[in-house]
């Protein structure tokens, strides 16, 4: 099989592949560019499983890229939702403190918000029930954020996915990699691929294609489960706005909030459960033993040194895994909730969170690493959807300061 050679090769047609695809066209019109996807088609796996919030940027550290560039991709992310005719639903977010003690949290997020670009105004109690009478608060108070939106991933990657192929892009499916050599990729197919710069926009395996690259060694993927219940229409529960807890910024915990989708189905969730398997969403079908086993030792490793209170965190995750655990935290947002309420949902989503080996700790931010005519793109997880448009701008920065 004869060699092909392309300017830009983008390994993954998640959200993030596509977006960069697209920006590198729009910057290179004349450049060739391809989309390797091992599956048959765009976001299988994160992209197309997420909740499809549009987030603010409320909660990030202040600099951080994923505050930098979350508040700005809502924008943009909408405005695409906008120009292709695709379903948002504009509710805004209400956090609210379920118990007394999270109460001082939330001028904590408050002067985040503020430091963040983000709007956030504190409610009282009548404010409240008139905005949103199914949920409560511990205090009577409620911070509002209405700069919050649920759209439709699975929509968005389509429209894209078609979009750069229009523009010239070729994305091709069924197509995974076997091993690479300096400037050069060869597909499980046999197929030799020359190429002037990859892109690892692998997702749930980016780190393993990095270390293809002998690049960021450091790194190795533990991907955390995202569950979701329906909630049953029998319930009587209607929603005007995403209901938050205010979160524990100490290890971020988020509890199992209700989205309201762009159908009007609402579902709760998603947890974030470790997992051990990078695509493990039902039973163990997905999960290869030696790398489970390697998880779980990182796992542990976390456990142990309870960085970032990961022992809570895990502990509190864990539990939602049984349905009865998994009430007890909705139903800290919807007292009328009750048990038979919820339904089994058919979706469940992976975050690939990346452990950082030399320091025993999960990345917390987005993370690029090069290696030679490569660029790798590391701990891409929530708001990597909603901030995909300007993070594709800052990655195609990076490709360019190098050439």
């Amino acid at each position: 099989m004869p060699d092909s050679s392309v300017d830009f090769l983008l390994i993954g047609a998640g959200i993030v592949g596509l977006a960069v695809a697209r920006e590198l066209k729009h910057r290179h019109p004349a450049a060739r560019i391809l989309v390797l996807e091992k599956e048959a088609e765009a976001g299988r796996h994160s992209s197309g499983r997420n909740s499809g919030v549009l987030h603010s940027g409320l909660y990030y550290a202040p600099g951080s890229l994923k505050a930098r560039l979350c508040r700005q991709g809502a924008l943009e992310m909408a405005a695409y939702h906008d120009e292709n005719g695709l379903p948002l639903n504009r509710c805004g977010k209400l956090l609210v403190p379920t118990t007394p003690e999270f109460a001082a949290q939330m001028e904590t997020i408050a002067q985040r918000a503020r430091e963040n670009g983000v709007r956030a105004e504190r409610i009282d109690a009548q404010t409240l029930a008139e905005m949103e009478p199914e949920t409560r608060s511990a205090t009577g108070e409620a911070l509002w954020v209405p700069e919050t939106a649920v759209g439709s991933p699975v929509e968005v990657i389509r429209t894209l996915a078609r979009e750069v192929a229009d523009k010239g892009v070729e994305v091709r499916f069924g197509a995974a990699l076997a091993q690479v050599e300096p400037g050069r990729a060869i597909l499980e197919n046999g197929e030799s691929i020359t190429f002037g710069c990859a892109v690892n926009a692998a997702g749930l395996h980016a780190d393993r294609i990095a270390h293809q690259f002998n690049a960021a060694r450091r790194y190795a993927l533990l991907p955390f489960k995202g569950l979701y219940w329906k909630l049953s229409p029998a319930a009587g529960i209607r929603l005007n706005h995403l209901i938050y807890p205010v979160p524990d910024l100490r290890i971020l915990y988020l509890g199992v909030p209700p989205t309201t989708a762009t159908d009007g189905a609402i579902s709760l969730g998603p947890t974030a459960g470790p997992a051990f398997g990078r695509e493990q969403y039902r039973g163990l079908a997905s999960v290869r033993l030696p790398e489970a086993l390697r998880m779980l030792r990182d796992v542990g490793r976390m456990f142990l040194r309870n960085q970032d209170g990961f022992r809570q965190q895990a502990g509190q995750e864990a539990r939602h895994y049984f349905k009865c655990w998994f009430f007890k935290a909705a139903a800290e947002l919807l007292p009328r909730l009750r048990p038979e309420h919820l339904m089994p949902a058919t979706k469940t989503g992976l975050h690939p969170r990346m452990f950082d080996r030399e320091t025993g700790s999960l990345l917390k931010d987005f993370h690029l690493e090069k290696s030679q005519n490569a660029l790798h793109i590391l701990g891409v997880t929530s708001p990597a959807w909603t901030s995909a448009f300007p993070l594709a701008r800052h990655i195609c920065d990076a490709i360019e300061a190098d050439a």
